[in-house]
This record gives C-alpha cells, structure tokens and sequence, in this order.
C-alpha cells in the first residue's frame, strides 16, 4: 500500500477525527473510503454501501454481528414463547 500526504484545514481535520472515534475507525480508513466512492461515482458504479452509506456504521453493536451464527442461535425463542 502506497503512503501519501495531505494538507487538511483544521475544521476539516476535526470532522474527521469525530467521525473516525464516532466510528471506531481509523482517519485513513475514513479517508480511503472517501476516496472510492469519489472514484466510483466518477465512473457511474454505484453500490449498496454507497447508496445506505451514512447509515453505515451508525448503529452500535458487535462488529461480527452479520456473519457470527452465535448470536442467531437464541433469535426468536422469545417471540414463540409470548403468552397472548
């Protein structure tokens, strides 16, 4: 991975330390980020991510919480066991 260098106003450097600790992520994946969707939206590709991209990240919670069976294996048991 190549390293390079930018100048920031300090307004913008200070958005981009919230939204990294907002995240729990680092300024030069922020930025890495920014930098594809930029590209993509250059060339007309658009993705999901990019589509709900402000709500990404913007719910608390385990980061595995989309691929780990473990948290699914007690999904539902409360809804079946309701007394109505």
């Amino acid at each position: 991975m190549t390293t390079i260098s930018l100048k920031l106003p300090d307004a913008l450097e200070a958005q981009l330390n919230a939204e990294a600790k907002r995240r729990r992520t680092t300024k030069s994946a922020i930025v890495r980020d920014a930098v594809e969707q930029s590209l993509r939206k250059k060339k007309g590709f658009v993705t999901c991510a990019d589509l709900a991209g402000n709500l990404v990240g913007s719910l608390r919670g385990p980061r595995d919480a989309s691929t780990n069976k473990d948290y699914l294996k007690d999904f539902g048991l409360e809804r079946r066991h309701r007394t109505r």
